[in-house]
This record gives C-alpha cells, structure tokens and sequence, in this order.
C-alpha cells in the first residue's frame, strides 16, 4: 500500500513537471530530475518512518541471571553407635562390675560414729590387669572417714577381689547416708562401675553387731586392704 502512494505521487510529479492540463496564463512549477528524486526519496522515508511507528513494538523480557550456589554445609556425626571418641579410650581395656556387697547391705542403720568396714566385691571384666598401684577412692557423696585404697598388687583380666575400707558414721548427720567409690589407674583416669555405700544414721550412739564383727563409737584406726585373695573368674 505504502509503495503504490509513492508510486503514483511520483507520476503525479512528473505529469505536473510536463505542464500538461494547466491553465492559461498560470506558470506551472517546473522542478528538475535532482528536486523529483530528492522529493521521492523524502517521500518514501516518511512512509518508512510511519511504517515503523504503526508496528507493534516488541517487549523485552529481563535477562535472568542464575544466583549464587551455595555448597551445602557438612554434618558432622558421631562414630559407631553416634557415640563421640573422647579420652576415656585410653583406658578402655580396663573394667570393673560390681558383684555383690560383702559387708554392710545397703540401709543398715548405724548410731552417730559408729565404726564399720565396708566391702565390695568386685570383678576385672576388662582386657587388662589391673596393675598395682591402681586406686579405689570416693567420688562424691559421704566419706565416712573412708580413705583412699591403693592395689598393694595386680589383679589380672577376670579376677575377683574383696575391697575393705573402714569407715565411721558421721555424727553431725542423720538419715540416709551414701558414699560413691570408683577405681582408677595411678594416673587417675577413673573408669569401671561405681560402687557405693549406703546407711542410715539414728538419733543416739552406742555399740552395734555387724555381720561377725563388733564395733563401738571409738575412732576407726585401721587402714583400707584386700581381705580375699584373687582368685580368676571360672570361664565356661
């Protein structure tokens, strides 16, 4: 449509630019072929020109651009069993359980300062001998007056061993009473069960029969000892 326009305005020109059809005595314009072709071309520039604007005009879309990857952060987990190694693998060869209270049931009721020998027997369920020098002290809870036991000897994998440690009911308490112990190596890296000893303190003193020994109020003066002998555990 545009190009038949600029066709027929340029017949237009050229029949205008022959005189044909003017009236008399009335100058018709005469323009030269350099003004017809320069007019022409202006004239189909500005067909051009309202060619584009009538166009639909393309939409441009916003370049996306990717955003950071972030590495996604390491969990850390335990070891085997979610457990966490700490220190005490080092001294995971040795164990003790605790196998029965030879003396002194938990509850028995003392009186105020009453002396008595508590004993555990206890087994070395580990891998390792306990080596003499080894100790077997309080943790937490009451002494009693009880004092640090220290291995005279070694007591080999699944041995079996009484452990006495003379102690005193206090006087400036009453109720139930109760005294942890553990074994350690000369180190002092504590490790196998604790063992305790439990009583319950009355209200006035005096003398009391425990087991097969008779103790009285007065000091306990004795020190700590194996009072059985190691004897191997029976394996089957």
């Amino acid at each position: 449509m545009k190009v038949r326009l600029i066709i027929l305005t340029l017949c237009a020109l050229l029949i205008a630019s022959c005189g044909g059809g003017g009236a008399e005595g009335t100058e018709t314009p005469t323009l030269s072929a350099d003004e017809i072709q320069t007019l022409a071309i202006q004239t189909f520039s500005a067909a051009l020109t309202q060619t584009a604007l009538a166009a639909p005009t393309e939409t441009l879309f916003p370049t996306l651009t990717a955003s950071a990857t972030f590495a996604p952060i390491a969990t850390i987990t335990g070891g085997a069993g979610g457990t966490i190694p700490t220190a005490a693998s080092t001294t995971s060869c040795y164990r003790l359980a605790f196998v029965s209270d030879v003396t002194i049931p938990d509850n028995t009721a003392m009186t105020p300062g009453q002396t008595f020998t508590k004993t555990w027997k206890v087994s070395n369920t580990g891998s390792c001998a306990w080596d003499a020098g080894f100790k077997f002290s309080l943790v937490s809870g009451e002494a009693m007056s009880g004092v640090t036991f220290t291995l005279p000897t070694s007591v080999p994998a699944n041995g079996i061993i009484d452990i006495s440690i003379p102690m005193i009911a206090p006087t400036n308490k009453t109720g139930t009473l109760r005294g942890d112990w553990r074994m350690s190596t000369a180190a002092g890296a504590a490790f196998g069960e604790i063992v305790y000893v439990q009583i319950v303190v009355g209200g006035s003193t005096g003398t009391a029969t425990i087991g097969t020994a008779t103790n009285t109020g007065a000091a306990a003066t004795s020190t700590p000892s194996l009072t059985a002998t190691v004897t191997p555990a029976v394996t089957p």
